[in-house]
């Protein structure tokens, strides 16, 4: 399957938002945010970004409203920084596969404590 636009368009807004959160917003309630995916509509009109607050595993409400409140300001900084004709509107959500991931680890340590060897049967 061929790299779609909106994929390409997708790295490139990650790729920018994550220079940004890291070296322009100064809102304390953003911190420590890693972005984790972007996907994009097919018609470039609406992305979708995923993050994970490097701080505690899951993001909190604060980091959302954060994000959420420099959504205006981001939006117009990838305008200049990416020149494609119209800029997706952002919406930042929580990326579960973190915690999913962490849920996982614990039950396969429940079913093979440190101790003990898997038995080659």
């Amino acid at each position: 399957m061929p790299y779609s636009r909106a994929e390409r368009v997708g790295d490139l807004i990650r790729e920018e938002l994550s220079e940004l959160l890291l070296r322009v917003v100064k809102d304390p309630r953003v911190g420590m945010v890693t972005i984790t995916g972007v996907t994009v509509s097919p018609d470039l009109r609406a992305a979708r970004i995923y993050v994970i607050s490097r701080a505690g595993g899951g993001v909190e409400d604060q980091t959302l409203d954060g994000l959420r409140a420099a959504r205006g300001f981001l939006r117009g900084e990838l305008g200049r920084r990416l020149r494609l004709k119209v800029i997706p509107a952002l919406a930042f959500v929580s990326d579960p596969s973190l915690d999913h991931a962490m849920r996982i680890a614990s039950l396969l340590r429940e079913l093979h404590p440190a101790g003990k060897e898997p038995e080659d049967g």
